[in-house]
Order: C-alpha cells, then structure tokens, then sequence
C-alpha cells in the first residue's frame, strides 16, 4: 500500500456501563448524530430486556453481550472474479469486523421489526439472539451456510 494506515480512533466508553463495546453499539445506533438519543434507547432497551429476563442471574448487559456473542459470524463469503468466472470464496473475519458485523446486524433486524418504539424493538431483538433465534441470529446461520457450500473454493483465498 502506498498510504500509510489511518490511525484507529478512540472510542470513549459509555457513562453508565464504562464500556466501550457500549458506546461502539451506540454510535451505530445513532441516526443524524443524535447520541444522546441514541444512549436514552438503548438504556431503555436494557431496562426492558431487565424485566423480561427477570429469572436470568445474568445482568441485563452480560446478556447483550451474549446476545452479541450468539449472532457473531465466524467466516463471509468474498467474490473473488478468476478467470472470467466469479466465485463466492469464505475468508475468515477479523476480530473488530466480526463486532461490527453483529451489532449492525442486530440493528437492523431490530429496526425491521413491526410496530413499538425502537427500544421495544431493540430489546426483543436482544432477548432473540440470546435464546439462539431472530433474524440477526439466522443471518449469521446463513452467513456459515453460504461459507460451508462454497468451502471448495477456499483455496482461492486472498
């Protein structure tokens, strides 16, 4: 590469939590740079993951997290043009991307959601992928699928 790599920005953490993954949710949550929008959501979503997970031991964070954890896809496919033919090859995913990944996913299946307020939506979400279901958890199935079928051409990888 002839540019040198841009500096990786600091995320501060979030007031509440003091966690960063937190914030980093929060910003992709954000609409028009509306954080504290954005912060007043997601806290709600969490009081409301609190009182349906009432028997869970688990902390209404620690199950985000294992929500998140739950809809993180491992591999993607890439397409990779060869010889005039395009094949959908899998590639592992970094470890920053892999976070990335999930929580938009989470959101957007979040936001597809009919009806209610969006930390309503948010929370069902959260409480979906943390029972191992919801589209966010499918579109990480799907995303395995995909890399499992075209495994043949790994050897493509790049």
């Amino acid at each position: 590469m002839r540019k040198a790599k841009p500096k990786k920005r600091v995320i501060l953490p979030d007031p509440v939590f003091n966690d960063q993954k937190v914030s980093k949710f929060v910003n992709h949550l954000m609409y028009d740079g509306k954080k504290s929008i954005s912060y007043s959501i997601f806290y709600n979503a969490l009081d409301i993951v609190k009182e349906k997970a009432a028997k869970e031991e688990k902390t209404p964070l620690e199950i985000w997290k294992q929500a998140l954890d739950n809809i993180t896809p491992q591999v993607e496919v890439k397409s990779r043009r060869i010889g005039g033919a395009t094949f959908q090859v899998p590639t592992e995913i970094r470890p920053d991307r892999k976070e990335s990944v999930s929580m938009k996913n989470m959101i957007l299946f979040a936001r597809k959601r009919g009806g209610k307020s969006m930390a309503e939506k948010l929370a069902a979400e959260i409480m979906d992928a943390y029972n191992n279901q919801g589209g966010a958890f499918k579109r990480k199935e799907d995303m395995h699928r995909m890399a499992e079928a075209n495994r043949a051409f790994a050897h493509f990888r790049f």
